[in-house]
């Protein structure tokens, strides 16, 4: 797998703005689905993937006013020289702006990082506690249940198909995969 010529940097920024090691391992997973999907539609993998890394580097520092997360982001990514489409998609995949994803990359960023989370509790309540063990039908069965992972936005995932053409199961598939490729990482 390609890396972009930033993806260190990104990480470092992650380590100055990220304290909550869920959180970095968040971005981390959001990374490889991220890239993942660049490789199903033929996309630029490195591109992709930094945008998912640093999607969500002014989480902590903007949790007060939710209504600033993305935008600060944006702002640093800008001053440090990001390229102007990872910066685009990381302030439009804060729906609270009513941002309209335009590109590709945006799109796929808006709709599918929060099945990231659903991924990482689906795998909790199994009895082995092993991605390797999760399947979209598992993922799939979880989504139904509004009691669980309520910080999960199904509204977003389920946007998936009208966005970028792929169902929410084959979203699950890719993203299982994608981050068991990573379980060490993880903790998964």
């Amino acid at each position: 797998m390609n890396d972009h010529p930033l993806r260190q940097q990104g990480l470092e920024l992650l380590g100055e703005h990220i304290k909550n090691n869920n959180l970095i391992k968040h971005c981390l997973a959001v990374e490889a689905l991220m890239k993942a999907l660049a490789r199903r539609f033929g996309e630029d993998e490195a591109l992709w993937g930094l945008a998912g890394l640093v999607h969500d580097l002014d989480w902590e520092e903007t949790q007060p006013e939710f209504t600033k997360h993305s935008l600060v982001a944006a702002e640093i990514l800008t001053h440090e020289g990001f390229p102007a489409e990872v910066v685009e998609a990381v302030k439009v995949h804060n729906h609270i702006h009513g941002l309209e994803p335009k590109t590709m990359l945006e799109k796929a960023l808006y709709a599918t990082e929060e099945i990231t989370g659903m991924i990482v509790a689906a795998t909790l309540v199994l009895p082995s506690k092993k991605i390797a063990d999760l399947t979209p039908e598992n993922v799939l069965h979880r989504m139904k249940e509004k009691g669980f992972a309520r910080g999960v936005n199904r509204d977003l995932i389920n946007l998936t198909p009208s966005y970028i053409g792929i169902s929410v199961e084959e979203l699950a598939r890719i993203a299982i995969s994608a981050m068991q490729e990573i379980h060490e990482t993880l903790g998964l």
